[in-house]
């Protein structure tokens, strides 16, 4: 079975370890991007890093876009919400089901 891990600034992420997630605190950008290659890599299927995170990732998570695992997944951290979680699902949705679901008349 595939685990699941929480990467980002430990304020953000340390909570998760308390549901039984593994939890990867990562302070540097080179830190980052050597801790995601090992969690990409290994035996862990879904990986949730803060959106924070995911802006200096995101080279490297384009790279594991097209596999199967992982999938990461976007998380606001203690700093905020970025949107870049919401706007990746809807990216993901537009593609399966071929429109914008989150359409609105306001938009017109």
């Amino acid at each position: 079975m595939r685990k699941i891990a929480v990467m980002g600034d430990y304020d953000s992420i340390y909570g998760f370890q308390t549901v039984g997630l593994s939890v990867y605190p990562v302070s540097t950008a080179e830190d980052a991007k050597k801790t995601f290659h090992k969690l990409a890599s290994g035996a862990y299927g879904i990986i949730f890093v803060t959106e924070a995170l995911c802006e200096q990732l995101s080279d490297e998570i384009e790279k594991y876009r097209g596999e199967l695992t992982p999938a990461v997944i976007p998380i606001p951290g203690v700093s905020g919400n970025t949107g870049r979680g919401i706007e990746g699902v809807k990216k993901t949705v537009e593609q399966a089901v071929g429109s914008d679901i989150l359409f609105s008349e306001e938009g017109r």
